[in-house]
């Protein structure tokens, strides 16, 4: 997905939210903001954007959305458990609506057997209880995977769960 159409989506997504009365928060990790940064650079944002986490070391994945170090030893970063604690985190502390949380393995190092170089786990939750969880192995470099990231977990909050 190139800038313009990344941009065009968090538009999109961003009107569906205003339409809403609804707010967004981010708990990321592999993505190191960008996925605030993609909906920060709508003009007029802030009426739907709450805030974002980057949780890049484990210590913020505890120390900003209270995920346990339980889950961190038991399943790793990169695990279906800790996204969704990081969302379930991030919306309980912006007391925000929706929440997107990614983990993953950029690259170009960091990829074992069971979890290889672009492994992405992503959980989007809203405040009605309702959650969605998934992981998608990306193929490219480590702009590609990251890149790719920000589309889908767009593309989840969007389709999944503002589209009407």
């Amino acid at each position: 997905m190139t800038d313009e159409q990344l941009k065009q989506l968090s538009a999109t997504t961003g009107q569906l939210l205003l339409q809403r009365r609804a707010t967004v928060t981010t708990a990321e990790s592999c993505t190191g903001g960008w996925i605030a940064k993609v909906f920060t650079d709508i003009a007029g944002s802030s009426a739907w954007f709450e805030r974002a986490f980057i949780t890049y070391s484990n210590d913020a994945k505890q120390q900003m959305v209270g995920v346990t170090e339980g889950s961190l030893q038991r399943w790793g970063a990169v695990s279906e458990q800790v996204v969704q604690e990081m969302a379930a985190g991030a919306l309980k502390e912006a007391k925000a609506d929706y929440a997107i949380a990614v983990s993953g393995i950029a690259g170009p190092d960091g990829g074992t057997a069971e979890k290889p170089v672009g492994t992405v786990w992503f959980a989007v939750v809203s405040s009605t209880g309702k959650q969605l969880t998934k992981s998608i192995v990306f193929q490219g470099d480590r702009e590609a995977v990251r890149r790719q990231t920000v589309a889908v977990a767009l593309q989840i909050l969007h389709d999944d769960f503002l589209k009407i």
